[in-house]
């Protein structure tokens, strides 16, 4: 692991300044590799596919791990993104003249050395990895064992692709072992990589956090809420809802508990139902919304924290917006919510008192990603109060450093 640390840090100082026609033809060249290597990706994903159902692992998980050719296109699309996005290195922030003459400028700069660490889903690989080259860092790979065929596939066709379009070769590195110790030793090289992303269960993020001796940015767990207040229309409340839990389970910015206003739970529940039927969600409500529809599950108090990642919902009856907003506060992770409203000055509360990363009125919060930002891919969702909050784009994957030019000043 240090010698792969002490390679990137070399390495990174000839990315942080290598043209950016040359990282976008990197880029183009990796996402030509992904389609290339379909055939090859599939077959190293079946392989793990096989082994997670052998180990017992859920449909949610399965689901998170599982390629196919669409989901091959789409990390290509992704790294074609990036190459249509403009390079943030070297972009001026603010510039002024200091008192004594000097001229001051804040400048995007590269991060340096970055580490991922993250579980189940192939596509950090390359999302990640592409955005790393792109802000001029290099990066260390470090992926859950259940997809260790299918990261490594991806990530060899990425480095020789990116290395034949000029890259430095230690841009891109995977660590090629499942052992748990790789991880502790990548934590402890302090001074040689500069920032760790954590994205996985609450148990990884806990353990990397507490093991690391470089700071972490975690990608934490995302329980979501949608408060359908008495000002919303109800067929958008529906399908908010709707795309919300179903367009993919299995992500952390799918809703996790619906919160409605009681005085129209009556006109809307049967509507919800009725669509949540027809989608396979189960429904755990409590005693006010299960007279309403009698068929849904009863909830629990410890349903309020879950996080399903999975075809199921909690749901709960409220009395007024100052209500929702005390349930929110107690219960979310901070990452997204949402409230389903043509009341104007519900909406703009809302957004007021809500302090997620990504808080949204009239909207999904399965949106809660780089790309329909219109930012490119994110290599994860800070869900910490300190900069950069939200999606880790390709702004947000640079820091910022102080260029001054003088005439001679020197401090009196």
């Amino acid at each position: 692991m240090k010698e792969m640390a002490l390679a990137a840090r070399r390495a990174a100082y000839d990315l942080a300044t290598t043209a950016p026609e040359v990282k976008s033809a990197a880029l183009a060249a990796m996402a030509a590799a992904l389609r290339q290597g379909a055939g090859e990706i599939e077959a190293a994903n079946a392989r793990d596919l096989e082994a997670g159902k052998e180990k017992g692992l859920s449909v949610a998980m399965l689901d998170r791990l599982m390629l196919n050719r669409e989901r091959v296109e789409l990390m290509a699309d992704n790294l074609e993104r990036l190459v249509d996005l403009p390079d943030p290195v070297g972009t001026v922030v603010d510039s002024w003249t200091a008192p004594n003459g000097m001229e001051v400028s804040r400048v995007r700069a590269p991060i340096g050395v970055i580490g991922i660490v993250y579980e189940s889903r192939p596509n950090v690989t390359t999302d990640t990895a592409g955005l790393c080259v792109k802000a001029g860092n290099c990066v260390i790979l470090r992926g859950g064992s259940e997809a260790f065929h299918s990261n490594s596939v991806l990530a060899g066709l990425m480095t020789r692709a990116g290395g034949e379009a000029g890259l430095p070769a230690a841009a891109i590195q995977f660590v090629d072992t499942t052992d748990r110790e790789a991880v502790n030793e990548l934590l402890g090289l302090a001074g040689l990589i500069d920032l760790i992303i954590a994205r996985g269960s609450h148990r990884l993020i806990q353990a990397v956090t507490e093991s690391s001796k470089i700071p972490v940015m975690k990608h934490y767990r995302g329980l979501c809420h949608v408060y359908v207040e008495k000002g919303a229309d109800l067929e958008k409340a529906v399908a908010i809802v709707d795309n919300a839990k179903t367009n993919r389970p299995s992500t952390c910015n799918s809703v996790e508990t619906v919160l409605v206003d009681a005085a129209i739970a009556g006109d809307f529940l049967p509507l919800l139902a009725a669509r949540l039927e027809q989608k396979g969600v189960e429904v755990r409500a409590d005693a006010d919304a299960r007279q309403i529809v009698p068929a849904w599950k009863e909830a629990t108090d410890a349903d309020w924290d879950e996080e399903y990642l999975d075809l199921v919902l909690a749901l709960k009856l409220v009395r007024g917006f100052d209500e929702a907003i005390e349930h929110i506060r107690r219960h979310h992770s901070g990452l997204a919510d949402a409230i389903v409203t043509e009341d104007r000055d519900a909406g703009e509360r809302f957004l007021a008192l809500i302090d997620s990363a990504a808080t949204y009125w009239n909207a999904s919060t399965r949106l809660t990603d780089g790309v329909p930002f219109g930012t490119g891919p994110a290599s994860g969702i800070n869900t910490d109060r300190v900069y950069p909050r939200g999606p880790m784009g390709l702004t947000e994957m640079t820091g910022t450093r102080y260029v001054i030019r003088g005439s001679g000043q020197v401090r009196e």
